[in-house]
């Protein structure tokens, strides 16, 4: 506040009644010597917010806030005062005082640089839409961005010759000098000539708080280019680990109740802010910085930060984790949301919509989590010192956090996670499905499950006492490079797929498939959390019963009752009403053994056929993103085309019923 005097901030109060600046926001009626109209702050149907010019005031009688001027611009628009008095001078007319002779001069330069990247901007927008631009208009085309988002964010390109931008800029009289201080050429004492920085690119603006232009991300469109991603280089304007794209969006949806999260790229914040979710930023080309920790806890309590469900995604996490520890306060943390495999946010949005993202976010787990996870994962502790060690470590990660009272409930929470996991036998759940779960049936996909917290704990009756081979092999071990058996790596979907649930329900009625399809149960790949439990009950209710009996009814009977005793009740409910169609003979008890046989193979090779394309698929997205051709268009049409053919077989398997009771084979 040092940088106003008193005379200045009365000038501006002198110059803007508060009506005026109220009014802007909120619809004011005349009611005697003050204006009335609805709260600004909460919904309501009578007006109860009041605006007194002569008092230089408003009050909210709905919810008690009060204030002048400055508190009312920082109320709804969540800005801090000194940018509260820059917006209100621009209202009023008024140049903000400098303090010196070197910072007027500073601040002119500035806003020099300012006019040179608003300039580029337009440049770059200009000839995307121009008939030079048409192979970014495609890529982006692809990438499902339509014409109105590409306005809304300012994308652009920069065309392929070494000097295009150079000379437009020169034309409007800028310096070559201010061209290379912006980061728009590359200049130096070793290049002669400076040229322009980003060539055949899709550009991305990157604005400060107040919608300013500071610099640029360009995407390369052709494929063989060293960096996919340029940013600009630090310059008096932008300093990347200061800032996050999209900032100033996010911070106002955010002041309004949306919620903050962080996505690793551009298009992954572009395809966030279309679905919906405003208050979407990420970092601009580096891992998060502390500064842009202090920047997300300014806006919210407890940003969400949300990754690529691949190993790189998973580290990213764990390294924003360990940022975040020391810096840790009453009330700030974060939650962390991995996707489902292969998949970055903005899959997920073409695929799944705003209902995929909100199931991922829904079950985005807390920081303390992700640290347990991460200590434990591919993990083995058979032996007290592994055990002791792992004790040690966690020691060591709160003695970390700075504020005392966050590091005594983290020593708390984490001090009972590792007195569950190495508690002896009891509770309830499925510990020998954990064993059993491990490095002999683990699924060799990546599909998601779940992290038990109980490692030892939980067997079933009859199983042996084992908490260290549960610990060392089961729920303790990664089955795959992702957090494959953490709560995090929820799936996006909160319905299981009717071809899981079938599968599933065929060995529930069917246990006898075991006997000569174990393997192939263990190793298939299941997209939903819950179908990997299931499966996983199913096995180890099969193993445990010594003694089948040769009736397939009981047999059938045997593992519902195991199930059930296992807490499986309504998970089976839910699995049954996954299969819409009346029925599917083979998939119920009582169908004969050649049916549910037929009926068996059939299912696991349109399963397995299905996730073969669901990679393809990506792969094809990746291609026709790399290089926009006619030939990679055709691979992607091609996938879809064939996925459409499974989804048409696998409708006539779930549309069989009872009307002939066997399984067509020319199906």
């Amino acid at each position: 506040m040092a940088r106003f005097t008193t005379e200045f901030l009365d000038e501006l109060r002198a110059r803007l009644p508060v009506s005026d600046v109220v009014g802007k926001r909120v619809k004011l009626k005349k009611s005697g010597r003050e204006w009335k109209g609805l709260s600004p702050f909460q919904q309501e149907k009578t007006p109860s917010f009041y605006v007194n010019d002569q008092k230089g005031f408003y009050h909210d009688f709905s919810s008690g806030k009060h204030g002048n001027i400055f508190d009312f611009i920082m109320e709804t628009e969540g800005c801090s005062f000194p940018e509260a008095v820059e917006r209100l001078a621009g209202m009023a007319g008024l140049a903000l005082p400098v303090a010196s002779p070197d910072v007027a001069r500073q601040e002119k330069h500035r806003k020099t640089l300012h006019d040179v990247m608003e300039l580029a901007a337009t440049f770059f927008a200009d000839t995307l839409a121009s008939r030079v631009g048409a192979k970014a208009r495609g890529y982006l085309a692809d990438r499902a961005l339509s014409p109105q988002t590409q306005l809304q964010f300012r994308l652009g390109y920069a065309p392929p010759d070494r000097f295009a931008l150079k000379e437009h800029l020169g034309k409007h009289g800028v310096p070559v000098a201010d061209m290379v201080e912006t980061g728009l050429l590359i200049g130096g004492d070793d290049i002669p000539v400076p040229y322009d920085r980003f060539r055949d690119r899709v550009m991305f603006p990157i604005t400060d708080i107040r919608g300013r232009v500071i610099a640029f991300g360009g995407r390369a469109l052709e494929k063989d280019v060293p960096a996919k991603y340029l940013n600009s280089p630090e310059t008096p304007l932008f300093h990347k680990g200061d800032n996050l794209y999209n900032f100033a969006t996010a911070r106002q949806a955010a002041h309004n109740g949306a919620p903050l999260i962080v996505v690793e790229g551009y298009v992954d914040v572009i395809a966030m802010v279309t679905a919906g979710f405003a208050g979407s930023v990420a970092p601009l080309g580096t891992a998060l910085t502390e500064n842009q920790l202090a920047l997300l806890w300014k806006m919210v309590d407890e940003p969400i930060l949300c990754f690529d469900g691949d190993r790189a995604g998973q580290k990213a996490a764990y390294r924003a984790a360990d940022l975040a520890l020391p810096h840790l306060k009453p009330g700030k943390s974060l939650r962390f949301a991995l996707l489902p495999e292969g998949q970055d946010p903005d899959d997920l949005v073409r695929s799944g919509g705003r209902g995929a993202v909100e199931e991922v976010l829904g079950v985005a787990k807390p920081l303390a989590e992700l640290i347990w996870a991460r200590e434990i994962e591919g993990g083995s502790f058979t032996t007290p010192e592994r055990r002791a060690a792992l004790e040690a470590r966690i020691g060591e990660l709160t003695n970390g956090i700075r504020d005392e009272v966050v590091r005594r409930y983290y020593r708390q929470d984490l001090s009972e996670r590792l007195a569950r996991a190495f508690a002896p036998e009891g509770g309830r759940g499925y510990g020998r499905a954990g064993r059993e779960s491990g490095r002999g049936f683990a699924p060799r996909g990546p599909g998601p499950g779940r992290l038990s917290t109980g490692g030892g704990g939980g067997f079933r009756r009859g199983a042996p006492p084992s908490t260290g081979a549960a610990l060392g092999r089961g729920p303790y071990q990664a089955a795959s490079p992702q957090l494959a058996l953490s709560p995090i790596m929820r799936g996006q979907r909160s319905a299981i797929s009717r071809r899981e649930a079938l599968i599933l329900l065929s060995l529930i009625n069917h246990p006898w498939l075991l006997h000569d399809h174990l393997e192939e149960v263990a190793a298939l790949e299941l997209a939903h959390p819950e179908a990997h439990k299931l499966r996983a009950a199913i096995i180890a209710a099969f193993a445990h019963d010594h003694h089948h009996s040769p009736d397939p009814e009981e047999q059938a009977e045997k593992m519902r009752a195991d199930l059930e005793a296992g807490g499986f009740s309504e998970l089976l409910q839910r699995v049954e009403r996954a299969i819409t169609t009346d029925a599917v003979w083979a998939a119920k008890s009582g169908a004969a053994r050649e049916d549910v046989l037929s009926t068996w193979h059939q299912l696991v090779a349109l399963h397995r056929q299905w996730h073969s394309l669901l990679r393809e698929l990506k792969d094809a997205e990746l291609a026709l993103g790399d290089e926009p051709s006619d030939a990679n268009l055709g691979w992607l049409r091609d996938v879809k085309a064939r996925m459409a053919e499974v989804d048409g077989t696998e409708a006539l398997i779930e549309g069989f019923g009872q009307l002939s009771g066997r399984f067509q084979k020319s199906v």
